[in-house]
């Protein structure tokens, strides 16, 4: 009976571990998917990508071929795996070489820094993953571990990255790549030697087993060097990032409170930096003022005194004032429409009609030439009874 079992696993791992063509066909479709919804920069159809790869199969055939040490399919398996990686790359190259966009987004960027939490994501995937194989009321649970550890989009990314020639993140990327494909190994691995006895058995017994299972345990824990570095630098940034958003607190909080002023009314926080390569850290301040007298030194030694007291360590406070001159208040714009669109408010001289407008103007202008034309008359009247007066007729004398 166990024999049978484990003939039955052995058939469905050399079916998983096939090159045919439903899994180029797949592959091409989920690199596609991919690379799009990269340079589109959208999560949902990266997704979308992610549940269409098949690149899951092989993986499982993997793990099943480290136990049982069956060499052929662990190569078999490997290769399939092989050739979805390299039609991936090349794929994502072209689409990056006749696309023009050359601008990567944040779904590009957040997978070249994996850490020791991605390699935790791809342990329990992996675990997941074989059980859904041996348990076949779980297999629902494929498409949300296909979603959780991603190895197509990684792929997609080096293929993009590359064509770039950004090297340093592509190399980030492949990392990340090496970690999902490690961590579901490894956790199909510890899975299956849980769940089946006699797949446990064999690895006790076949020496070619015991050594594949350790060398991809070696290799995952070879990843905790630089996954390791890089959750650190995750650490390092999140506590940062929180240490500059309560100072950034702290700094709004004294531009609103009258016993301890930065500057009082017209002084506005337009950004905040902080330097942390330097010893004391030093807080960059940019604010908007009306007033080039503020905020004075005395107010900002007082709020760096305040944040230094708050923070438990030194820092030094840079402001930086740019003066702004804001024009007289002007009433809001109307709203109209359902996309709330602007429109200028009618003022009282502007409530005319359009034709009303036009005649005031015409009759204007007809009154204007009117009075220009009486003008004109009677300086010719007058210039012409000067003339007159001047020269008056000449009499005629026998």
């Amino acid at each position: 009976m166990e024999s049978t079992r484990l003939e039955r696993m052995h058939k469905s791992s050399k079916e998983d571990a096939n090159l045919d063509e439903v899994f180029v066909i797949l592959t091409i479709g989920a690199g596609m998917i991919a690379t799009l919804g990269l340079q589109a920069n959208s999560a949902a159809v990266v997704i979308g990508a992610m549940v269409v790869a098949p690149w899951i199969l092989p993986l499982r055939a993997s793990a099943f071929a480290v136990l049982i040490g069956d060499l052929r399919l662990l190569m078999d398996a490997l290769r399939t795996l092989f050739v979805g990686v390299v039609i991936t790359i090349l794929l994502s190259a072209l689409l990056a070489a006749i696309t023009p966009i050359h601008e990567m987004g944040s779904e590009v960027w957040k997978r070249t820094e994996p850490n020791l939490l991605d390699l935790g994501i791809a342990l329990v995937a992996g675990g997941i993953a074989i059980y859904a194989k041996l348990r076949r009321d779980a297999v629902s649970s494929l498409a949300g571990t296909a979603i959780a550890v991603a190895l197509v989009p990684p792929v997609c990314v080096m293929g993009l990255l590359l064509s770039n020639q950004k090297w340093d993140a592509a190399i980030g990327a492949g990392l990340l790549f090496a970690t999902n494909l490690l961590g579901i190994l490894s956790g199909g691995l510890v899975m299956m030697a849980w769940r089946e006895p006699l797949v446990r058995q064999r690895l006790r017994e076949s020496h070619l087993s015991a050594a594949n299972f350790a060398l991809t345990f070696g290799l995952t824990a070879l990843l905790l060097i630089p996954l390791t570095n890089s959750f650190l630098n995750l650490v390092s940034k999140k506590q940062n990032e929180r240490t500059r958003d309560e100072i950034q607190h702290t700094i709004e909080s004294f531009l609103k409170r009258k016993t301890l002023t930065f500057g009082g009314e017209g002084v506005d926080l337009e950004k905040l930096d902080i330097a942390w390569n330097k010893n004391p850290p030093e807080i960059r301040l940019l604010v908007l003022v009306t007033n080039p007298e503020l905020p004075s030194l005395k107010q900002v030694s007082a709020v760096q005194k305040e944040i230094n007291k708050r923070q438990g360590l030194d820092y030094q406070l840079i402001v930086q004032r740019i003066v702004v001159i804001q024009g007289p208040q002007e009433k809001a714009n109307l709203i109209t429409g359902k996309e709330g669109g602007l429109i200028k408010a009618p003022t009282p001289e502007s409530s005319l009609t359009p034709n009303s407008e036009t005649e005031q103007q015409l009759q204007k202008q007809n009154l204007e030439e009117a009075e220009q034309q009486e003008k004109l008359h009677n300086r010719n009247h007058q210039t012409i009874n000067q003339t007159q007066e001047n020269n008056p007729p000449l009499s005629i004398s026998n």
